[in-house]
C-alpha cells in the first residue's frame, strides 16, 4: 500500500503551527484542510484526552456559530496522535487566510466560562472525559506560539 500523505510529512521537523494538509475537489467546491499542530510531534507531551475533547467540543461549536465562517466549516476534530486537530473548510485557503479567525477561536476557548456545550449525558458519548483548564492552557498556548508569530516556520511542512 502506498503512505498516505500526512504520514510523508517529516515529524521530526514540525512545528506547532497551521500547515495546509491537503487541497480536495468536491463537485465546482475545493476544500482545504488544515492542520493545527498544538504541540512538537516526539519532542513534546501529546496533549491528554480530556484537554483535546474539550477543545473539540468548543472549536467546533465556535467554528460552527461563526457568523462569516460557519458556512465554510465542514469539520473540526482531533488527530489520533493527540498533537493537534484537523479543521477542513470551503475554499482554496492559505494558512495566513484563516490565522485570524483561528485567534479568535483561541480567545475564545482561553476566556471560556461555564457548561461546555454538549457536556452531557444525552449530547456526548464520553461527556465526563472533559478539561476545560487545560483547553484553556492549549489555546493559548497556540496563540502565544504559532499566531502570535506566523512565519514560514510554522506554515510551510518542513521537508
Amino acid at each position: 500500500m502506498e503512505k498516505i500523505a500526512s504520514f510523508t510529512v517529516n515529524h521530526l521537523d514540525l512545528l506547532p503551527g497551521i500547515y495546509v494538509s491537503r487541497l480536495d475537489t468536491c463537485g465546482e467546491e475545493t476544500l482545504t484542510t488544515f492542520d493545527l499542530r498544538f504541540t512538537r510531534p516526539n519532542l513534546e507531551p501529546v496533549m491528554d484526552t480530556a484537554a483535546v475533547h474539550a477543545l473539540e467540543h468548543l472549536g467546533a461549536t465556535f467554528l460552527r456559530n461563526h457568523p462569516v465562517w460557519k458556512d465554510r466549516t465542514i469539520y473540526f476534530g482531533p488527530m489520533g496522535c493527540r498533537t493537534g486537530f484537523y479543521v477542513i473548510f470551503k475554499g482554496n485557503l492559505q494558512p495566513r487566510d484563516i490565522a485570524p479567525l483561528l485567534g479568535e477561536l483561541c480567545d475564545f476557548v482561553r476566556d471560556f466560562s461555564g457548561e461546555i456545550p454538549g457536556a452531557s449525558a444525552r449530547d456526548c458519548g464520553n461527556y465526563l472525559d472533559m478539561n476545560l483548564s487545560m483547553a484553556q492552557y492549549y489555546a493559548a498556548k497556540f496563540r502565544r506560539e504559532v499566531l502570535d508569530c506566523l512565519s514560514d516556520r510554522n506554515t510551510v511542512y518542513p521537508q
